[in-house]
């Protein structure tokens, strides 16, 4: 029976969530697995991997063939830098204190690096938040420029109307004036 560590899909339509899974090759992508090592999902930023570490390693280890997704999965997690390790000892090219200190070395490295990469999205998200906040206050403050532009012109036509119409008052007060003589 050839075993492949593979991913076996879950979620919903659009938002997909997977479980890496020992399976069967024979086996279909969603059905039976012998062991579940994981969960992977690719929806969050940066993707979210759960792997238990010992089991990844000793199915590795008893010849399962991971698939590409799988492989680049273990391999980011260090899976397959600690296989590769045991390999090295296995043969003889360094004792297992070596190896050890390699990975807890490289696994340093790692963790700075997807450190970096967690405050790096979280600042882009912050400074997205204010560009979207400063874009949004001048967009107020030119709709309120706006609204006190219109509000001038409408106090100065109301101004104005009212200038015109105390001036039409005014020449029609001393013609009402001069007929009223007349007429007595």
């Amino acid at each position: 029976m050839a075993v492949k560590i593979r991913l076996a899909r879950h979620g919903k339509k659009g938002y997909p969530f997977y479980h890496i899974v020992a399976a069967d090759s024979r086996a279909p992508r969603d059905g039976k697995y012998i062991e579940k090592l994981g969960t992977y999902n690719p929806n969050t930023n940066p993707a979210t991997i759960n792997l238990n570490f010992e089991q990844a390693l000793g199915w590795l280890l008893k010849g399962a063939q991971p698939t590409d997704t799988c492989r680049a999965i273990l391999s980011y997690k260090g899976v397959m830098y600690k296989k590769h390790l045991m390999g090295g000892v296995a043969k003889g090219a360094f004792n297992e204190t070596e190896a050890e200190a390699r990975f807890n070395k490289w696994m340093e490295a790692k963790n700075g690096k997807i450190e970096a990469k967690n405050n790096k999205v979280a600042s882009d998200a912050r400074d997205a938040q204010k560009a979207r906040l400063a874009a949004e206050s001048k967009v107020n403050e030119d709709r309120a420029k706006a609204i006190a532009e219109k509000k001038a012109e409408e106090v100065a036509a109301a101004a104005k109307a009212a200038e015109e119409a105390a001036a039409a008052a005014a020449e029609e007060a001393p013609a009402a004036d001069a007929e009223t003589p007349a007429a007595e």
